[in-house]
């Protein structure tokens, strides 16, 4: 049996506050149970609700010497369908009322973090051929492996892996805190391991260290290894090229299903979403207020209000998109400045704009499903989750060619009637409006060449499956099995 431990700072359904929840508390259920034991490791945070704590289990405890003297280390136990997951107690670092407060505190428990993963793996009985990394959060783990923990026999020969979800956020802080932190000597603070434009950097330690380096789709693994998209760690990444790998994430086919969807008005699959998802865009506009009409183009946004995902560009041309007739249903928080822009216009044009300033996992599902396309215009997209979903629920993509959204959204051409949504290049408002008004142009006007982009991207496989298995292969290579 493979023995892998996959590390994080969240994981549904316990403490969710991005993406990468989604992926740690996903991808362990794919593995092939049979020939891989995955299970998870993260923090026990006070935050996580009653009723998962409840049903956790107490392991055992001990004291770890950190940051100057012998701290508590409690270990807890939790199986839910079918993986284990272990939780890493300390009530000076988890006790919260969220997973992230101010940079500083952040660094520390997060350093604390990763050296306690480590420290539990003897008490817990667990022995990982590969330890599995996300983000910056675990960053020092291949560090304190490759360095203090190796001395120990009982990590010999224990391999890890760390995956990039968002390369904006790196654990970045001064080297004399970092140190005293840490305990690791001044040679580790060089230019060649975690030194960064004079502090200390925890990604990129572990991007130093980890035996195999991922990302969340091909092209943002390509995207990262220059200036624009590398965050000043794009000459790292090139030098590691040889092993770096580029594996799309995935959706959880269960929970987004529009077939089996309790949250929808009716349920719906590729056979005979024609005539049954019209109803969901009918009770999406009645909810919200706008005109009852089928023949308006509704598009949905279901985001992060912010510059990453691409609000400015539509801050620019908005008002001018509403003298088409079409009509936008907004669900997000964010930036104020867009939070405010789409209140106005929802007042200015109730018929037109719907805008809910909260976010509600209900009303996100209703706009997958009741809308008839998906607006995801990102600066920069690592991988995207929202277009994945969109697919499936036959609302078709409108997005930019950049990361998982080029990777994931084939452009509809109309010689040979092909794709699965509508694509721009350039970051560039009125070329993402051109694009917008191009596919109201074919949901108008060839509304069976439209009906034929939602049913080939409703037919996509995004299931965490595909990706499970490139995991498995990237794990085989790594341990040379």
């Amino acid at each position: 049996m493979k023995k892998i431990l996959l590390a994080a700072s969240e994981c549904v359904p316990f403490i969710k506050t991005g993406g990468l929840a989604d992926v740690a508390g996903a991808l362990p259920k794919y593995f092939d149970k049979e020939n891989y034991d995955v299970r998870v490791i993260l923090p026990r945070y006070m935050c996580i609700p009653e009723k998962y704590r409840n049903q956790m289990y107490w392991i055992a405890n001990f004291y770890m010497y950190f940051n100057g003297r012998d701290r508590f280390v409690g270990v807890f136990k939790l199986e839910m369908n079918g993986v284990t997951y272990y939780f890493v107690d300390n009530e000076e670092y988890y006790s919260g009322s969220s997973p992230y407060t101010d940079a500083r505190y952040d660094i520390e428990k997060f350093c604390f973090f990763c050296k306690a993963a480590l420290a539990v793996l003897p008490t817990i009985g667990f022995q990982p051929d590969i330890i599995h990394c996300n983000d910056w959060h675990t960053g020092l783990i291949p560090v304190y492996l490759k360095t203090e923990f190796c001395r120990d026999l009982y990590y010999a020969g224990m391999k890890c892996v760390i995956t990039i979800h968002n390369l904006k956020f790196q654990g970045v802080w001064n080297i004399p805190d970092m140190k005293q932190f840490t305990g690791f000597p001044d040679d580790l603070f060089t230019s060649d391991k975690l030194e960064f434009f004079g502090q200390g950097n925890m990604f990129k330690g572990g991007i130093v260290y980890s035996d195999a380096v991922t990302t969340v789709s091909d092209t943002y693994s390509h995207e990262v290894m220059t200036p624009f998209y590398g965050e000043r760690l794009d000459p790292l990444l090139a030098a590691r090229s040889n092993a770096f790998y580029g594996i799309v994430n995935g959706i959880d086919t269960e929970i987004f299903d529009p077939a089996n969807d309790p949250l929808i008005w009716k349920s719906y699959d590729v056979s005979n979403f024609r005539t049954n998802k019209k109803h969901n865009k009918q009770e999406l506009q009645k909810q919200f207020g706008l005109a009852v009409d089928p023949h308006k183009m509704l598009v949905g946004i279901v985001s992060r209000l912010t510059d990453q995902k691409g609000f400015d560009l539509v801050a620019r041309v908005f008002e001018e998109m509403l003298y088409e007739d079409m009509q936008f249903v907004i669900l997000g928080t964010g930036d104020r400045k867009y939070e405010d822009m789409f209140r106005y216009f929802a007042g200015r044009y109730p018929d037109r704009v719907a805008a809910c300033i909260t976010y509600s996992e209900e009303v996100s599902h209703r706009i997958y499903a009741g809308t008839d396309a998906f607006l995801m215009p990102s600066l920069f997209e690592p991988c995207g989750l929202s277009q994945l979903i969109a697919l499936r629920y036959g609302s078709v993509p409108i997005v930019r060619e950049t990361g998982g959204l080029k990777d994931t959204v084939q452009a509809y051409n109309e010689v040979e009637n092909t794709g699965t949504g509508f694509s721009f290049a350039n970051y560039n408002a009125h070329e993402m409006m051109a694009t917008i008004r191009y596919a109201e142009h074919i949901f108008r006007d060839d509304k069976r060449r439209f009906n034929q982009i939602v049913e080939r991207g409703m037919q996509q496989d995004f299931s965490w499956h595909a990706s499970a298995r490139k995991y498995e292969a990237l794990y085989d290579k790594v341990c040379g099995w």
